[in-house]
């Protein structure tokens, strides 16, 4: 992959708006990443628009909210997306359909709007349980689809970085469940255009005037490039240059942490 010829200055003066990353580019684990509390007071008071977006399945927004609190990242609750509120958005578009959570226990707060089955859902959302997946569970949500239920994936991630190293993400659960079934899940979170879009229209601004800041060449810089945006990929997080020279996607420009921009 080539070197990009600009710079993240050149990028915030052809911007009005930013998408950042979560975890991976403020923090990793429960540990903010050096100057990531810096850059975003200095963003705010510069006046760009800014949303804080995330795959993350595994916390309620209250409580994703929280964890940003103790880290002291200046961040409000109602500056974050994530592919769960997107997809309780989504379901109330579907006119509150009847619900199969494939989720941890705090997650499954922001969905209580929705009437719930385990054995005849309209809708199976799947999300991260970690160690809580294995073949009977499996089985469950195939036999249910094959009933008639469709299945909505949070996300679709193939790793995430944690303090222990990279993890695999739930993307291979769902594409084995797809594989199996013949139905293709609908995907909420990053890299699908209709979440990037769905954060554009919250933030008030244009994809020509946007840029996303993220550590996944491919998730956060594909996607939002697919939606018309800019791409800025730090080397924090799950950033591994293997990956990045693998991958068709060209970020706008690279730079090694959130703290530089």
């Amino acid at each position: 992959m080539s070197i990009p010829q600009i710079n993240s200055g050149q990028i915030l003066k052809q911007v009005d708006g930013l998408l950042i990353d979560l975890d991976g580019v403020l923090y990793v684990g429960d540990k903010p990443i050096e100057g990531a509390a810096e850059t975003v007071s200095r963003l705010k008071a510069e006046n760009f628009a800014l949303r804080f977006v995330t795959n993350t399945t595994t916390r309620s927004l209250e409580t994703l909210y929280q964890k940003l609190v103790a880290m002291q990242l200046p961040i409000e609750k109602n500056e974050i997306i994530s592919a769960t509120q997107a997809a309780v958005l989504y379901l109330r578009q579907l006119g509150g359909p009847t619900c199969f959570l494939v989720l941890s226990d705090d997650p499954k707060k922001d969905f209580a709007e929705f009437p719930q089955s385990d054995v005849s859902p309209d809708y199976i959302v799947i999300g991260d349980i970690g160690r809580q997946w294995n073949y009977e569970l499996l089985n469950r949500i195939f036999n249910m689809v094959i009933r008639g239920a469709k299945m909505i994936a949070l996300h679709k991630g193939k790793f995430w970085q944690t303090e222990d190293g990279l993890q695999m993400d739930i993307g291979a659960f769902v594409a084995g469940l797809e594989y199996v079934t013949g139905q293709t899940a609908t995907v909420i979170g990053k890299p699908s255009r209709t979440f990037f879009e769905t954060a554009l229209i919250d933030m008030g601004v244009k994809p020509a005037r946007a840029a996303m800041i993220g550590d996944d060449i491919d998730s956060d810089i594909g996607g939002a490039q697919a939606a018309g945006m800019k791409g800025i990929l730090v080397k924090t997080g799950k950033y591994r240059q293997v990956l990045v020279k693998k991958s068709s996607v060209k970020p706008d420009v690279v730079v090694d942490s959130i703290a530089v921009i």
